[in-house]
């Protein structure tokens, strides 16, 4: 297996707040489409690779409770955190060094109240 994760969807209440809010934390447009009558819009990522999506309807609740997603910052991790409070989130664990040379990590609150993980 190359990669432990092929997929994520992060759950909106408000599917257009919730795009706009990693819209503007990544400061990239998201492709959108409807897919089996849920609205997705789609984190830019290279193919094949590992990509996910911000996804609104029925069974999709946003929530801290549960899994954390950590989202590649591609080494703008300060300026990443600098734009959520902007956006409409809260930065909950600023910029951490892991340690062992692995990298940065912080967490967020982000626009529909899911707790996402940043890292670098």
């Amino acid at each position: 297996m190359k990669h432990s994760i092929n997929w994520f969807e992060i759950p909106a209440a408000d599917f257009e707040r919730a795009t706009t809010f990693y819209e503007a934390i990544f400061a990239a447009s998201f492709k959108r489409e409807v897919i089996n009558g849920f609205p997705n819009a789609f984190f830019p990522y290279e193919q094949p690779g590992v990509g996910g999506s911000v996804v609104a309807g029925e069974g999709y609740v946003p929530g801290v409770a549960g899994p954390l997603v950590y989202l590649n910052t591609a080494g703008a991790m300060s300026t990443v955190l600098d734009r959520v409070p902007k956006a409409g989130g809260q930065v909950v664990m600023p910029r951490t060094d892991i340690g062992m040379g692995i990298g940065h990590m912080a967490i967020i609150i982000d626009s529909e109240g899911n707790r996402i993980g940043l890292h670098e």
